[in-house]
Parts: C-alpha cells; structure tokens; sequence
C-alpha cells in the first residue's frame, strides 16, 4: 500500500512539468489570440486565463463599463477591448458604430442576445433571436399588441395597479413612523403585478401569480450570477424558472385563444394577439395547412416572457430615476403638477382618459428625458456570427460578444448633456429629439427597435401624473445615493429612498 502511494507520488511529480508546461502553453496562446483580435483597440496588456475581467464586472459592474467608457473615450476610436471567461469583448462608446452593429442583426452579422449568456439562459422561443422575414412576421402579429385602442385598455389596468400600491406605499409610510422608504423593490413589486395583469389579464390566477413572482426572482438572481449551468447553483435555478415561467404564460395564451374563439372581448396584451392569432388558425385549418408559424402555446409563452423582461426591470429603473429627477428639479415636479391638474383630479373617480394622457406634453417631456438621462438598459450585447469590418481599421472577429452601449449615446450630441432638461424634448424651437435622433438609443434601433415603447413610456407618464398628484415626497439625500449601480437595470445607490406623505384630501378608486 506503501509502496503504491509512493510510486503514484512519484509519477505526480513526474508529470508536473508537463502539467505546468501546457498550463503555460495554453495561458501564451490565449493572450496571443486575445492580442490578435484586439488589434489596435485599447483594452487591458494581459487577461487572466479563461476568466479574463469578470470578476470585476460580478463585484462592480458600475465601475468595470465605466472604465470601458473610459479607455474608448480617451483612445479617440470609440472602441474598447476586454475578455470574458473566454470570450473576447468589444465595447462600442460611439452612436454611429452602436448604429453598424444595429443595422446588421442577421446570420452573417450579428446575432442580438439581450445577455452575454441569454440564449441558454432565455430559451429557444424568444423574439431577440429572430432574423429576416420570420422576425418581421412576427413583429407584423405583435403590432395589434399596441394599438391606441390596446393602449387605452391597459391604461386603465396600469392606474388600478398603481393606485393599490401607492395606497401600500403611504400606509408602510405612516407604520414606520414617517421614516423614508426606499422604493425600488416597492416599484419592482407594482411593475410585477402590472406586467402580469396587463399581459396575462385574468388568465394567471392567484396560486400562479404567487409562484410566478418566486418563478421571476430566480430569474433574476440567474442574470447578474456567474453561468455555472450545474444544479444548486443560481443560474441552473433561473433556467429552469425560466422554464416554468414560458410553461405557465404558454397556459394563458392557450385559454386566450378559447376565449377569443368564443368571441370575448379583449381585456389584455394576450388577448388582442390571440384575436387575429385565432382567426388565422382557423382559416388554415379551413382549407387544410398546418397553422401558422409561431402560434404554438409554449411558443408564445416564451415571447410573452420577452415583453416581460423588457418591461419590469426596466420600467422599475425608470420610475425610480423619476422620482430622483422631479425631486432634484423642484420646476419640473412643478410644471408637472400643473400639467397633471389641469386634466385631471384625484376627485374625479375616473382615471385619466388615454386622450388626457395625448394632452400631457410636458409630462411626456419628461418621461423621455429620464430615458435619455438614465436608460435602463445600459447594453445592447450582440454576437458576432462572422467577422464584421465595423471600420476601416478594424474587424470584429467572428466569436466576439459586441456590447453598444446606448447609455454612453445619450451622453452625445445633446447640448449640457449632464444636465437633465425635458426641455429639450419639448419646446419645438429646440426639437432635440428630432436633431440628435440617432443618438436617443434607450429603446434600440433596426430592426429588434422596442416595440413596446409606447406602453413603456405611457406606464411612466401615469406613474408620474398619479404619484405627483396623490404624494407629497422628499428623497433622503445622502452622500452618493444617485450613484447607478446595476440590479440588473441601472438604479439609485440608494434604491430611491424617500419620505412619503398623503398629499390628497381623498385618495380616488376606480
């Protein structure tokens, strides 16, 4: 046994140096490759081996794309270097090379992934992933989604959902003895509830609506944790929440058609899809073909989860930037005020009219500058399937997770583009939303444009008019507290904490 022990010994320090040699080997030919591809952009002298920057990114991801900001700044190019467990990064600073990288989402191009590890993470029936003619057919069955008629009815849902939790909000308030109150979780929670009642209406029921919010955080713990695919671990628990999340949005477009079929009026998002999804299917049933290409239920599911996605983290990003921006800005909050009560009063019973919120200029002015001041979504990231010439000095190589960052547009071309100015989407004399178009990227462009960006800013403009008119608010300043840190959207430091007072002598229900 002796003997045995020693002899493997033996042979262990035999093959240390050939361990060490291809260690060695295997660490020169991936700084090699790493320096091939990173050509004349600047980027760190050294990666660590197969992990690269992504520590650093995990523990401070703020300060990791800051400095990408930072050495595409001061390079001049626009263009920034990184590796990532084992894949090589481009950062792109500049709005009209983010406009390349947009205009060519397809097979020979670039593959948009929402993540750096979003396709095995999102599943295979998602709306990013699609290219060409099917992708166009697609958004063409999604249009009736956000139509004026559509917006109107979730308008109404979205103020019912509102007023509940700001009705929460005030008596958490008065409880803890008028205590200031961060808000982010509180807004991820209302923007929860109103994703699923807008989406899914009556379909996901209580028991549903439950496991969907525990379903929704695991998924979200999986998107800022490292993609260890292996079970106990958060990214294994997202996917398959993931899953379950698609199975059960599946099960509401499933009831959606039957009621559709039957001739029910629409009373959500799914419901004014299933509409003419119905129609269809029956008329190829009719003269015998198969139904049409994606109106499968999981199939569905999964792109009902895409809107959900887009529209919870960000929506709660930027109803957090609100309330810090209205409160920094005693002028704005109010021409808001003014705005709102010259269309409508909490006293009124009624919610505010999809024609009043037509009316609200301002309010829109607003809502579009906390977009441009702080977009939610810093990051685009898109694969390259094939080498690209994104210059004519350089070529993303095939393999390389591209991340335009629309956060650093915004920052260009605007006139004082530190300063937040919903002027500047206002007076028609300015007309900045017009002049530096391409440079307002918050919602993409291209072809995966947002489609939903009608909805996402009606949800803030009603936030706004419903908080301004119903709550006398103050942030608790502190050192710092406007600092973005990434979860995963950009917010506050402080997760928006402020003191929250009734402001109205009778809080409406309707």
């Amino acid at each position: 046994m002796v003997v045995e022990s020693l002899a493997g010994f033996v042979d262990l320090r035999a093959a240390a140096p050939f361990v060490a040699a291809a260690l060695a080997f295997y660490f020169l030919v991936e700084q090699l490759s790493y320096h091939r591809k990173k050509g004349p952009l600047p980027g760190p002298p050294l990666v660590v081996p197969f992990l690269g920057s992504v520590a650093q990114m995990i523990r401070d991801p703020t300060a990791f794309w800051d400095a990408q900001a930072a050495r595409a700044k001061k390079s001049g190019v626009g263009l920034a270097a990184d590796f990532l467990i084992g894949r090589f990064v481009v950062f792109i600073r500049d709005s009209e090379l983010s406009h390349r990288i947009f205009a060519n989402v397809r097979p020979d191009a670039f593959h948009l992934i929402g993540h750096p590890f979003g396709k095995r993470l999102f599943g295979d029936h998602n709306l990013i992933y699609m290219f060409g003619e099917d992708h166009k057919d697609l958004r063409r069955r999604i249009a009736p989604n956000f139509t004026p008629r559509a917006l109107s009815t979730y308008a109404a849902i979205q103020q019912r959902v509102i007023l509940a939790h700001l009705r929460r909000w005030l008596d958490q308030s008065s409880a803890n003895g008028g205590k200031a109150v961060p808000i982010r979780v509180p807004c991820r929670d209302m923007n929860l509830e109103t994703s699923q009642t807008v989406f899914a209406g009556p379909y996901l029921k209580k028991e549903a609506r439950e496991r969907f919010e525990k379903d929704y955080n695991l998924f979200n713990v999986g998107l800022m944790a490292l993609p260890v695919d292996l079970p106990g671990f958060a990214f294994r628990r997202a996917r398959e929440g993931v899953s379950r999340l698609v199975r059960t949005l599946g099960f509401c477009a499933r009831e959606s058609k039957a009621r559709m079929r039957a001739g029910g009026e629409p009373e959500c998002l799914v419901d004014y899809w299933m509409q003419e999804t119905v129609r269809e299917i029956d008329e190829a049933k009719k003269v015998g073909l198969p139904p049409p290409a994606h109106t499968d239920d999981e199939e569905l599911g999964g792109f009902i989860f895409d809107f959900l996605f887009a529209a919870q983290d960000a929506s709660t990003s930027s109803l957090c930037w609100a309330v810090s921006a209205l409160d920094s800005h005693p002028d704005v909050l109010a021409r808001v005020r003014a705005e709102v009560s010259s269309l409508w009063s909490p006293d009124s019973g009624e919610p505010i009219t999809a024609e009043k919120i037509a009316k609200m200029k301002y309010t829109q002015a607003v809502a579009r500058e906390v977009v441009r001041y702080r977009p939610p979504a810093t990051l685009v990231p898109h694969i390259a399937g094939e080498e690209f010439q994104l210059t004519e000095w350089y070529t993303i190589p095939k393999g390389a997770i591209v991340f335009p960052s629309v956060y650093e547009s915004s920052f260009q071309g605007f006139p004082d583009p530190d300063s937040f100015d919903p002027g500047r989407f206002f007076s028609d004399a300015r007309r900045e939303d017009v002049v530096y178009k391409r440079n307002f990227l918050a919602f993409g462009a291209g072809a995966h444009q947002c489609v939903g960006q009608r909805y996402a800013l009606n949800h803030l403009v009603l936030f706004m008019a419903l908080f301004v008119s119903l709550v006398d608010f103050r942030r608790d300043r502190t050192d710092g507290c406007d600092e973005p840190v990434y979860m995963p959207t950009i917010v506050p430091k402080d997760s928006c904490s402020v003191y929250l007072k009734q402001r109205c002598a009778k809080f409406p229900s309707f």
